[in-house]
């Protein structure tokens, strides 16, 4: 009976042990886990921000009010990128394409959508089709769909949310519908994704 009990008390003190031990391995795991996400996760992680606080500019191009909410080149992002843009009255982007899918939300205003239909097979745009763009409404360009987006209402600004992929983009301007797509010039980096010395060079 007391070798009995002997063993039963080494057995105790034995599982006190092994459920110490298995407490110290989990929680120098844990740690080393929290470390290492700490480790992988940008230095600065993102925050809410107010858009009064985001940098907006027209890059050279009056009436345009250009802002990048989130994007490429101060946020990181390779994935998507989104700004908020506004068109003052008869104001609108240059006849273009580019590398890239394109969603818009439109907030406010009025305005049209010329959206080239041969964009893929002609040697040129040719005449666009309109589309006519009125508040809430939303349309999606394709990749390397020619088209432009102006404010044809002379009464109220044309805003819009606008989202892409793959940033920083290359952008192809035309001078008009008629120019071959063989001498679109490409801009890139973009005003926006550019840096100030970059910008210089752009502008």
């Amino acid at each position: 009976m007391e070798k009995t009990v002997k063993m039963r008390g080494g057995v105790l003190v034995d599982g006190f042990w092994c459920w110490l031990f298995c407490r110290i391995i989990i929680i120098v795991a844990t740690v080393e886990a929290a470390t290492t996400a700490f480790q992988t996760c940008p230095a600065e992680v993102p925050t809410i921000r107010r858009l009064s606080d985001i940098h907006q500019d027209n890059y050279g191009r009056p009436g345009l009010a250009h802002m990048t909410i989130a994007g490429a080149m101060d946020d990181g992002l390779k994935e998507v990128e989104v700004w908020l843009q506004t068109f003052a009255p008869g104001i609108g982007t240059p006849i273009h394409r580019h590398t890239c899918e394109e969603i818009f939300l439109s907030f406010r205003g009025i305005g049209t959508l010329y959206l080239a239909s041969e964009s893929s097979e002609g040697k040129v745009p040719g005449n666009p089709n309109k589309f006519p763009i009125f508040r809430n409404s939303t349309f999606t360009i394709p990749v390397n769909a020619v088209h432009q987006l102006r404010n044809d209402y002379f009464q109220e600004d044309l805003q819009v949310l606008v989202i892409i992929s793959r940033p920083p983009i290359k952008v192809f301007v035309y001078e008009d519908w008629s120019t071959p797509h063989s001498d679109a010039k490409l801009q890139y980096p973009y005003y926006w994704d550019a840096t100030k010395n970059e910008r210089l060079v752009c502008l």
